[in-house]
């Protein structure tokens, strides 16, 4: 490895200009130097200057935003003194950059091939006969199957990782000396992002690709950098190897960050860390994170530290990081609030089957024609009144599906939904009664496209309360502050629009409009997915919260295992939409599990450079589920044979209404 950096950034200051004309930092006074085949991971939470300081690497800065001081290089060149015709020449060229929602920077207009084969035009020199095979080159080096097959297809007919698949070949196309990658995984299911990220290890090795993380993700992190820099209020707090900066934390935020993140072994809640960060010029004269740290002393709040070099090499900015280690003490984690699910039924699902396929003309004409299987099939599942229920899968397992059957959304093919006391549900939300409406809420993955961006907090909040409630004038307003207080909001929040608000906020908001209509069931589609480990453990201490003192049922989808199991009382895990296992929490992520459970629990990413994952099934995507046999038997480390092939493998119980759905036996899988 050349002991020249790559990438070179000193005493970089990046700010705007406030509406009182004064100057507001984004950056203050932040160096990063990169040397080639090096990978330096840089966290924090939303608004640290994460993102800001990457895009700087690239000579970009948002609008608004303009440098104040510092040097930003490039193999030796300044890039913000370089012409725009330089920059186009680098940018996606020898220096690439891998978003975070590939889906939003794909073309969906464009073949996947016309959009690879315009990269290599605009950044290869490459006659136009080798641009397709080039292509199909690069989407085999990412590990895509049938290339030619892929190369014809639109980006919205892949999945999530395999989007993200084709940004890292477009990146690949200008053969890039460095890469930026601003939350490459987040929103992947596991099995698809632990099999990336050895990817990109890959390429760092073997061709010397420089590497700049950003990630809220601090699993991510310690599976794929060298080092680390950890950011807060546009500074870094914290900077050296990732093995010191993740196991042994010298300053408070982030030993705060790495509690904030649940654990496979640990089924407590995580802590959140409490208050939010300054805003852009309103840190005070002292260290920014004073008014969060329990180390705080009046030094600290009216002097501000410096970055100094410690004895074990890292730089830390904190005037007593020698005193980290009583941090531990304070730090208690609760267990969440669990339920008897042997009380009455909340809900229940008889035989549900869910298909997209809508038969056309040919269909309905030659009706021997065969249709291609349910996306969710056989679905038989009993949640009580006050438990919360884990639903787990990878990307295209029907998770999301069938909370959108149960709300209503989409029509089962056969089967039923019921709710207590045994009435069916009509399958259509247009046919359902408003009581029915409200008993059952649905949170989304992602506010921004569940909150109206033209309606304040408080019109958004009276809809539910005016819709079920008849309530107007005072006492709407009061009940509305009293649901923002039950989600730790202040009612200075109620005159806000959702884009003046934080993802945590904007979270937080969804979830006091679903307990709006005081429902008895709430459907959670993802909803810490793109959030901060710091707001994803408050909004789980939130739903905690609400479910104790409202004995809500949740059913709870993710991708995040270590999250359902700090939440879930039973777990039910779905592969090509049919069921695998379910039962208790702790006997589902314990030793007794289906082969598809173990891959996915082995591919689970922990905050430890020293705990690496496991991959051992098969790094593909299966389209559709075998039309007879076991759903997994293509990607199953433990196949049998023919009986896997050919035969419906039956339920098995192990204890604790803990059901297996496999051909080993269990006392075969208990020692495996």
């Amino acid at each position: 490895m050349s002991d020249t950096p790559i990438i070179d950034i000193q005493n970089l200051s990046v700010g705007f200009t406030g509406r009182a004309g004064t100057t507001l930092p984004v950056l203050r006074d932040v160096s990063l130097s990169l040397k080639r085949g090096e990978c330096v991971g840089i966290v924090g939470e939303s608004g640290s200057g994460k993102s800001t300081l990457a895009l700087a690497a690239m000579g970009f800065l948002k609008g608004g935003l303009r440098k104040l001081e510092g040097r930003v290089c490039f193999d030796g060149e300044d890039m913000f003194a370089r012409t725009r015709t330089e920059l186009e020449t680098i940018r996606g060229g020898k220096l690439g950059l891998i978003p975070q929602n590939s889906g939003q920077a794909l073309t969906p207009t464009l073949r996947i091939g016309a959009q690879l084969i315009e990269a290599l035009r605009l950044h290869c020199d490459l006659p136009d006969a080798e641009h397709e095979p080039r292509a199909i080159d690069l989407l085999g080096q990412v590990r895509l199957p049938d290339p030619e097959v892929i190369m014809r297809r639109f980006p919205h007919e892949l999945s999530g990782g395999q989007q993200q698949r084709v940004a890292v070949a477009m990146a690949l196309a200008g053969e890039p000396e460095a890469l930026l990658l601003d939350e490459p995984t987040t929103g992947l299911d596991v099995t698809t992002q632990a099999h990336i990220l050895e990817l990109l290890r890959d390429l760092a090795s073997e061709r010397q690709v420089a590497m700049v993380f950003v990630s809220h993700d601090l699993g991510v992190i310690a599976r794929t950098c060298s080092r680390v820099l950890v950011m807060y209020a546009g500074e870094v707090v914290l900077e050296g190897p990732s093995r010191e900066v993740l196991r042994k934390p010298l300053h408070p935020y982030p030993h705060g960050l790495i509690a904030s993140i649940p654990r496979l072994k640990d089924p407590c809640l995580p802590v959140a860390l409490d208050g939010r960060p300054p805003s852009p010029g309103g840190g005070g004269p002292g260290c920014a994170f004073a008014n969060r740290c329990a180390l705080a002393d009046d030094q600290c709040r009216t002097t501000a530290p410096s970055l100094v070099k410690t004895a074990c090499g890292s730089l830390v900015r904190c005037f007593h990081h020698d005193q980290i280690g009583t941090l531990s003490n304070t730090i208690s984690r609760r267990e969440p609030a669990h339920h008897d699910s042997s009380g009455d039924d909340a809900l229940l699902l008889h035989e549900l089957a869910i298909s997209y396929h809508r038969s056309g003309l040919f269909d309905r004409l030659f009706s021997g024609s065969e249709s291609p299987p349910n996306t969710v099939d056989e679905i038989t599942l009993s949640i009580a009144q006050g438990e919360t229920l884990g639903l787990v899968g990878e990307s295209g397992s029907g998770k999301s599906t069938i909370l959108k059957a149960i709300a209503g959304l989409l029509k089962p093919a056969t089967g039923q939904i019921k709710v207590a006391g045994g009435t069916p549900l009509p399958a259509n939300v247009e046919g359902r009664r408003p009581e029915q409406l409200r008993r059952i809420q649905m949170i989304f993955q992602n506010p921004d496209e569940s909150l109206n961006p033209r309606q304040t907090i408080a019109e958004i909040l009276a809809q539910p309360l005016r819709l079920y409630y008849g309530l107007e004038g005072q006492a709407l307003f009061d009940r509305s502050v009293e649901l923002l207080d039950t989600v730790r909001l202040s009612a200075h929040y109620m005159d806000r629009l959702p884009s003046q608000l934080s993802g945590g906020e904007k979270q937080r908001v969804a979830v006091a409009r679903a307990f709006a209509a005081e429902p008895e069931i709430v459907l959670c589609d993802e909803i810490t997915s793109a959030l901060d480990v710091s707001v994803q453990a408050a909004v789980l201490e939130l739903l905690d919260d609400l479910k104790r003192n409202n004995d809500t049922t949740y059913i709870f989808v993710s991708h995040d295992l270590a999250v359902v199991r700090a939440l879930s009382d039973r777990v039910a895990v779905l592969y090509q939409g049919r069921l695998c296992e379910f039962g208790p929490a702790e006997n589902v992520y314990g030793s007794t599990s289906h082969p598809y459970t173990e891959v996915l629990l082995n591919a689970v990413l922990e905050p430890d450079p020293d705990e690496a994952p496991t991959l051992t099934a098969e790094d593909v995507v299966e389209l559709s589920p075998p039309a007879r046999g076991c759903p997994f038997q293509r990607r199953c480390p433990c196949k049998i044979g023919s009986q896997c092939d050919n035969d419906t493998p039956p339920w098995q119980e192990a204890e604790g209404g803990h059901m297996i759905r496999c051909h080993i036996p269990l006392s075969e899988l208990d020692q495996k």
